[in-house]
């Protein structure tokens, strides 16, 4: 039996960290602390967690401090996450932004659908100006919720209004993608802004120059 052809999206949303902009902290703080001092951190301290609690919407500072405070021997290199924040998150992936501005130009509808805290996207924000081009944009920290809780997606759909199958989103983590697709999203797990751009194409948003 032949598959039904998925119907034109009438949005695309956009994963923020490894999508936009390269998120690997632990190489940027190689470059800043050295190799030694890195793998302690993240031997010592759960620095992914310490992320979660913002990207929920708890206060970016504070949180840092307060685990700062509990590892003393480590809390300097602890508030870089805070003092040097936009030295971690970077550089933006430029492809990328290219396709963002290219479905914008075609009149296509963009959203950002991202795992960040209030105060650190206002940083990224501030210096990453593309950030500022979503139609909408869906950021964890405001929404009080992250993915790949359920929530998250229906909040979505529900601010859109855009049906299900007409979403097409990008993520580089597959438990994400996992959970919109279960929602009836279309989605792309995103390994390079390369497969993103074909897969634009695919699905008649972008034409192959304008893809490039």
């Amino acid at each position: 039996m032949t598959k039904a052809p998925l119907p034109r999206p009438d949005m695309v949303l956009f994963d923020i960290g490894n999508v936009l902009i390269t998120w690997r902290p632990e190489d940027r703080l190689d470059e800043i602390v050295g190799v030694a001092r890195r793998k302690q951190l993240f031997e010592t301290v759960d620095m992914h967690a310490m992320n979660e609690r913002f990207d929920r919407g708890e206060d970016f500072r504070a949180v840092v401090m307060e685990t700062a405070a509990a590892h003393p021997h480590l809390s300097d290199t602890i508030m870089l996450w805070y003092d040097r924040w936009l030295d971690l998150a970077t550089p933006p992936i430029a492809q990328s932004v290219r396709l963002l501005r290219a479905l914008r130009r075609r009149g296509v509808p963009v959203a950002a659908l991202s795992n960040f805290g209030v105060d650190s996207f206002a940083r990224s924000q501030s210096r990453d100006r593309f950030l500022t081009e979503f139609d909408r944009r869906y950021i964890s920290g405001h929404m009080g919720v992250t993915k790949p809780d359920p929530r998250i997606y229906e909040m979505v759909e529900d601010d859109c209004g855009v049906a299900p199958e007409r979403l097409l989103f990008t993520d580089d983590r597959e438990e994400n993608i996992a959970a919109a697709r279960r929602r009836g999203w279309q989605t792309h797990l995103f390994t390079g802004p390369e497969g993103w751009a074909d897969r634009l194409v695919s699905a008649g948003l972008l034409s192959r120059e304008d893809a490039v």
